[in-house]
């Protein structure tokens, strides 16, 4: 059991590219970075950090197991700042109490109410919005106003969508809980269904290419992956994206609901002081930007303009729901998704 047990913290260390304990203790110009972010979109905003504040950032990344990993490390964890994808991988830290309260005006002023926690543990950097893609020549924008509307008899046998239970789509009927309670939440989702061109399958990428094929004519997706196919190296991602456009839903009542990508100061960060200049930057001007250009998100800063890409695309209102309680219900989300079989 032993050599099981040494075994297995190898295999730990290697596949989360150091160890620790010998390369990740920080000095006084330091600050370590657990991210859930891939290197190649996060280092750009290091990089900048470093030059204007000179504090050396060293970075851990890895998909999963970072909030199991520093909940292990206890109060010897090197982890200073801890950076995620969406609200779930927010909350997981929130629940395991991992993340340090913050007092910053910086970040108070730059990110809105609805974008934070509200025992200010952890913050939005980034905003993504779920929107309807929908085929150019054989939908009109005008026929989808209200997410709503996609469970319309009209639309039986042409939508396609990936898994209910992806953090996005169960944050999204999480948002329709919220606006119109549990029941007809539920009754969307089976309408929705009932409207499947296909069995629930794929990415976000997969659906605009199953738009581009013909095998549906609408589908749910996060914004940024249009931008990501419409700017790829690769002709035909190029052409998938070229055959759709996206439509903002909501926009004459709550608005378009947005997920978020964001992070938090470890509660046992020994450079507190250097973690929280690194996310006061992640809100300032630079990296507001950076976001639209390297992955199509929005600001969360209301005083950033959109970077030309995302204006393209047209400005549109969001549901201003706290995301602290799109969280809350995303466990009454999964249940609906089980049982409608999304």
């Amino acid at each position: 059991m032993f050599r099981s047990l040494l075994f297995f913290l190898f295999i730990l260390s290697v596949s989360f590219g150091f160890d620790g304990r010998k390369e990740c203790l920080a000095g006084d110009s330091e600050v370590n970075v657990y991210s859930h972010r891939q290197p190649f979109l996060i280092n750009p905003f290091l990089k900048e950090f470093t030059k204007e504040t000179g504090i050396k950032t060293n970075i851990l990344y890895s998909k999963t197991g970072l909030a199991a990993r520093i909940q292990a490390e206890g109060e010897n964890t090197p982890a200073d700042v801890v950076l995620t994808v969406d609200i779930a991988r927010l909350m997981s830290y929130a629940n395991k109490k991992l993340l340090a309260q913050i007092d910053s005006e910086i970040l108070l002023s730059n990110i809105p109410k609805h974008l934070r926690a509200s025992d200010n543990t952890w913050f939005a950097f980034s905003k993504r919005a779920r929107v309807v893609a929908i085929a150019r020549g054989r939908v009109k924008p005008s026929e989808l106003k209200r997410i709503e509307d996609l469970t319309a008899k009209k639309w039986k046998g042409r939508i396609c969508s990936r898994p209910g239970s992806h953090v996005y789509n169960r944050s999204l009927l999480a948002s329709i809980i919220n606006a119109n309670g549990a029941a007809a939440a539920e009754k969307w989702a089976e309408g929705l269904v009932a409207n499947l061109a296909r069995r629930p399958q794929g990415n976000d990428r997969a659906q605009i290419k199953a738009i581009h094929s013909g095998e549906c004519d609408l589908s749910i997706v996060n914004n940024y992956y249009y931008g990501k196919l419409l700017s790829s190296k690769v002709a035909n991602q190029r052409d998938w994206a070229k055959s759709v456009r996206l439509v903002f839903m909501n926009q004459n009542g709550r608005g378009n609901h947005v997920n978020i990508s964001g992070g938090g100061v470890v509660k046992h960060s020994k450079n507190k002081e250097n973690a929280i200049k690194l996310l006061e930057f992640l809100t300032g001007d630079f990296a507001q930007k950076l976001y639209g250009k390297i992955n199509y998100e929005y600001p969360v800063n209301p005083n950033i303009g959109l970077t030309n890409a995302l204006n393209t695309w047209g400005v549109f209102k969001e549901d201003t729901v706290s995301i602290e309680k799109i969280a809350e219900l995303a466990r009454e989300s999964q249940k609906i998704i089980d049982r409608s079989g999304w």
